[in-house]
């Protein structure tokens, strides 16, 4: 399938007026709710205007192919063209756009504005990777400068590792790096690690494995530590508040088995944390290495949290080069007409499928066996940051906000729920991912094409199959279409695509956010849960849940 695209390189009131003044600009930024917006009339009167079995038939399909593309950073392509839109809902989600002011309030971010009101913190993942607009002080220091300096010590600590300078007790190399975290500090690293871990081999970067210990199931820590010869390897303990439960259990229990093994912890293990928290300054640690709380656990991937590991496993060129994808696309996200933005294009086009079409869900299909976690992290970043019932000031909202996520690699996913998303009584919007080259490039032909040319054509074909449909007079057989999707095409999974792959989608995540007026860089639904195992863990309950702790025996 040809897509043209230009290729790129390198205080509590829902209507409230804010001032916010620069150096060079002044903004008036409204947080009102996505239902006070005049522009969301005018795009209930278009839904369902476009019907895609007949636009994307025959050559009118083609054309939309053409005319429907805009272009990514690192040479990625976002095609649209089998979604339900056409030049009238473009024009009226380039107003909701500018109604909703997204770009006004991404400079506002990006430049430091308390954004999580939440937590009443600064928004800064993207200073990570870059530096897009103003100087960010806070905590007495520039907060681009503070993440290059703790890029830079990791960095260090990596080299000097994979140089034998960093040594066990007996002076031997370290050749496994294990991360210990949940949520955030487990599901992005994995993700970025898996996605990278071929092409590292192919280019002969790959200097250590990694391995990920996140589940409290003590079956988790114990499968990973069975493969695992402790006595070289390195573990990465990771929690931002160094309170979280289910790593410091984990922690508990590799420690146990350092010490079975005759071994110190204290000569096994590094910390990413917070400067304030108690592994910051703990001698149980060779290092530690910071986070703040202006990075949310699942925007963390281009952090020290991510930083660790990705430096250890490929080293710190491979993830610098990560974090020039992620910032290239950060570049692009500052642009102000949604048409030329694939990440606010793309973030608009989810919220008039969810709102005006009454789509539930997206599905998150990578035609890359190297991305066969980034659905599953993709499904925190975007569940956890707008699935939520109350807007920014805690008031409730009376319209859908984030839809439910899930997804698969291809060609698995189709042997699985492809079933249910052609024939199924629901409607859900997929989001294809796919490149025409392998990561290995180790392939054969056969039956007259490569095991690449057959996935590629299975990916081309689920486009067109899910749109058109197909008539049959035994229903059994019967397609309806209609089904949209968008795709993602790059020529090759690369460290560069996937920092401009995980921006992408956090961008749209944050702009989803602002259309619909929530704080998508909180998560109280996490908290409840953990509070009430606490409390049958100290044996403080009665009723139903003491009657299930004690089904447990707890």
């Amino acid at each position: 399938m040809q897509v043209v695209c230009e290729v790129f390189h390198k205080i509590n009131f829902p209507a409230l007026r804010q001032r916010k003044e620069r150096k060079k600009y002044i903004i008036m930024i409204e947080w009102k709710n996505f239902d006070e917006l005049a522009s969301v009339k005018k795009l209930s009167a278009l839904a369902g205007k476009v019907k895609l079995k007949e636009v994307m038939a025959g050559e009118s399909g083609a054309d939309r192919v053409k005319k429907y593309a805009v272009p990514m950073a690192e040479g990625l392509c976002y095609s649209y063209a089998p979604k339900e839109v056409d030049d009238d809902v473009l024009a009226a989600l380039v107003e909701l756009a500018k109604e909703a002011q997204l770009s006004d309030k991404f400079k506002a971010l990006y430049n430091g504005e308390v954004i999580n009101t939440g937590e009443k913190r600064m928004v800064l993942h993207h200073l990570t990777r870059g530096q897009l607009g103003e100087d960010v002080m806070a905590d007495g220091v520039n907060k681009r400068s503070f993440y290059i300096e703790q890029q830079k010590r990791i960095a260090d600590f990596a080299n000097d590792v994979h140089a034998g300078k960093i040594t066990n007790e007996k002076g031997e190399k370290f050749t496994t790096a294990v991360q210990i975290g949940i949520g955030g500090s487990d599901l992005g690293p994995r993700a970025m690690y898996l996605a990278l871990e071929n092409w590292a081999k192919k280019n002969n970067t790959f200097l250590m494995d990694a391995k990920f210990i996140s589940n409290v199931d003590p079956d988790d820590a114990s499968q990973v530590l069975a493969g695992t010869d402790v006595a070289h390897a390195i573990f990465i303990l990771v929690s931002k508040s160094g309170t979280t439960l289910e790593t410091l259990t984990n922690q508990s229990f590799v420690m146990d088995a350092l010490k079975k093994a005759g071994l110190d912890p204290a000569k096994h293990m590094i910390a990413v944390t917070s400067e304030t928290s108690p592994l910051a300054h703990s001698d149980d640690y060779l290092d530690a290495f910071y986070m703040d709380d202006y990075i949310g656990g699942r925007y963390s991937s281009t952090s020290t949290v991510g930083g660790a590991v990705l430096s250890l496993a490929f080293g710190p060129d491979v993830f610098a080069r990560f974090l020039d994808g992620a910032a290239a696309e950060d570049k692009l996200a500052t642009e102000t007409d949604p048409l030329k933005n694939p990440d606010m294009l793309d973030a608009l086009i989810g919220v008039y499928e969810r709102n005006f079409l009454g789509y539930p869900a997206t599905a998150v299909l990578p035609y890359s066996q190297a991305m066969s976690r980034f659905p599953a992290h993709l499904q925190q970043l975007d569940m956890e940051s707008n699935g939520k019932s109350v807007n920014r000031f805690g008031e409730p909202v009376n319209y859908k906000t984030g839809p439910i996520i899930f997804g698969e690699p291809g060609t698995n996913g189709q042997h699985s729920f492809y079933q249910l998303l052609h024939q199924g009584t629901d409607i859900i919007p997929l989001q294809f991912i796919g490149f025409k080259k392998s990561q290995l490039e180790n392939d054969v032909t056969i039956q007259g094409s490569t095991s690449q040319k057959k996935l590629d054509a299975n990916v081309s074909a689920q486009i067109q199959a899910f749109a058109t449909g197909k008539d049959d007079e035994n229903r059994n057989k019967y397609f309806a279409g209609g089904r949209p999707s968008s795709i993602i095409i790059g020529d090759q999974l690369t460290p560069e695509t996937l920092g401009a792959l995980l921006a992408h989608y956090e961008n749209k995540v944050m702009f989803q956010g602002f259309c619909w007026n929530v704080n998508s860089f909180d998560q109280e639904g996490v908290q409840l849960g953990k509070t009430l195992a606490k409390k049958v863990l100290a044996h403080e309950t009665d009723g139903a849940l003491k009657a299930y702790a004690d089904i447990f025996g707890i």
